[in-house]
């Protein structure tokens, strides 16, 4: 392959492009995991990382990517032929729900149309239904990666409180932890789901439950099988600082320099600074004269924007050309979007001229596809971001 002059936009939405002070952070020799200087990394890591949870519950890590902390939050708290309600918000909602019926669950998918997020007027509406409390878990995706469309886990909650109904709530942030505002204890989650290759801005390899005290309790009447996704295991030895086995010691290393820039940005900067560039890159979208793939406004994604390409036009064909052509990797269409949308990802450590320089890609990228589009999309973003300061 010949040398391409400059660097790569990886512009997906995760995994994201990892900081200097991260990969200096995880550039260090590997230390025994069993003696003392791991146990003070690991006590301070588990302690500071539930400031962005929001949360004074314990959180588990895991060495693993999200998938795992899915089965994590479903094995720690269910038992075979328990009812999950759960909304279908786009394909990762969708793997989600088929991961609980392998696992001998019985979901039940209230169904969307892959442009809006989770609707809490129909999970009430269920709940009230449910009679008997059959339904022991409402799991829900916080931003859904594959459609950019955001569900609010407030309203979520004030539904199942409304129908009285006693169900866990459990939430994926995979793509929205560090991103988008998230308030684990505020809102009442009981298992919060996450992965650190996105708005925490290390590789992948790390995964995460934060955890009530109401779902520790149920998983004490739990009976779907568990060993290595155990919290009872994790949760004793992590009061030392320790790990049951081997965990990942250097991406620790990363996380705790990860918190340390989120903190020292202060959360609520690093929510409005997503927020910012998430609506440059709507307007941009609009000036192309294309669509987004989220249809309702009160949704939109502050992590990543999807775009729809016009009927007769291969969203892969497109994104295929932008990396030859300029050198950047957009996020492909997943399940029924596949060839219909591709994907802007704005999260993690990301500025204003990493968003114009991607910006620009994809305009030149629409052009040299020969994608239908208008001029002046760039430019729009750029008057925005010029004026909002």
């Amino acid at each position: 392959m010949p040398h391409t002059a400059g660097r790569h936009f990886l512009q997906i939405p995760g995994p994201t492009n990892v900081p200097d002070r991260i990969l200096r952070a995880i550039d260090r020799p590997t230390i025994d995991h069993r003696g003392p200087e791991f146990g003070r990394l690991g006590a301070e890591v588990l302690d500071r990382v539930r400031a962005v949870f929001k949360t004074a519950q314990p959180v588990v890590i895991f060495p693993a990517s999200g998938t795992g902390a899915w089965e994590a939050a479903l094995v720690n708290t269910l038992s075979p032929g328990d009812r999950v309600l759960m909304c279908e918000t786009g394909w990762f909602a969708t793997l989600w729900q088929e991961m609980a019926g392998r696992l001998g669950l019985l979901p039940e998918f209230i169904r969307t149309d892959w442009r809006r997020g989770a609707d809490a007027a129909a999970i009430e509406a269920r709940l009230r239904e449910d009679k008997a409390r059959a339904i022991r878990a409402v799991c829900v995706v916080h931003n859904e990666t594959s459609t950019g469309a955001a569900s609010d886990i407030a309203a979520v909650r004030r539904a199942i409180d409304a129908a009285g109904h006693p169900a866990l709530l459990m939430v994926d942030t995979i793509s929205s932890l560090a991103s988008i505002d998230y308030r684990h204890d505020e809102w009442g989650v009981d298992v919060t789901v996450a992965g650190s290759q996105k708005g925490l801005m290390l590789p992948p390899g790390l995964s995460f439950n934060a955890v009530s005290a109401k779902a520790v309790a149920a998983g004490k009447a739990a009976r779907l099988a568990r060993s290595y996704w155990d919290w009872g295991a994790q949760l004793g030895v992590n009061k030392t600082g320790y790990f049951p086995y081997t965990p990942s010691t250097n991406l620790l290393y990363g996380l705790r320099e990860a918190v340390d820039m989120l903190i020292e940005e202060g959360l609520e900067n690093v929510f409005a600074r997503h927020d910012r560039h998430a609506e440059a890159t709507r307007r941009a979208v609009r000036a192309w004269g294309l669509e987004i793939q989220c249809a309702e406004p009160t949704h939109y994604s502050s992590s990543l924007t999807a775009v729809r390409l016009p009927e007769g036009h291969d969203a892969d064909a497109f994104r295929a050309t932008t990396l030859a052509r300029f050198n950047m990797s957009l996020g492909n269409g997943l399940g029924q979007l596949k060839g219909r949308v591709f994907r802007i990802g704005h999260l993690g450590d990301f500025n204003d001229l990493m968003l114009m320089a991607t910006l620009s890609g994809v305009e030149m990228g629409l052009r040299a596809a020969g994608v239908p589009h208008k001029a002046g999309g760039a430019q729009a973003a750029l008057d925005y971001l010029a004026g909002n300061a």
